[in-house]
């Protein structure tokens, strides 16, 4: 792995401006307070379940799962297939055959 893509995949964990290399290098307890004061503040436990938003997070995930959506759908072009088939053709046949 290089350097860079190390760093950049990284650099999320410790905020640049409380972990620099000069608070880091001088061996000292005692500036490393900022940096155990920012992490004793972020939240413990698992991540809260999110509800999510959308047509797959409302009908495929968590208890209201279904296949509503995938029925809708076939019927929903079904339908829209039948009405351009009537349109362009089958309306001319309606009274006489050819």
């Amino acid at each position: 792995m290089r350097a860079s893509l190390a760093r950049r995949a990284l650099g999320g964990i410790v905020p640049p401006k409380i972990a620099t290399p000069s608070s880091l290098s001088s061996g000292g307890g005692a500036s490393l307070t900022p940096l155990v004061d920012f992490y004793s503040k972020l939240p413990k436990g698992p991540n809260p379940v999110t509800a999510g938003w959308g047509l797959k997070a409302r009908y495929f995930n968590g208890k209201n799962a279904s296949g509503t959506p995938v029925v809708l759908l076939v019927l929903g072009v079904f339908g829209i297939g039948y009405t351009m088939s009537y349109q362009t053709h089958l309306k001319h046949h309606k009274n006489h055959h050819h």
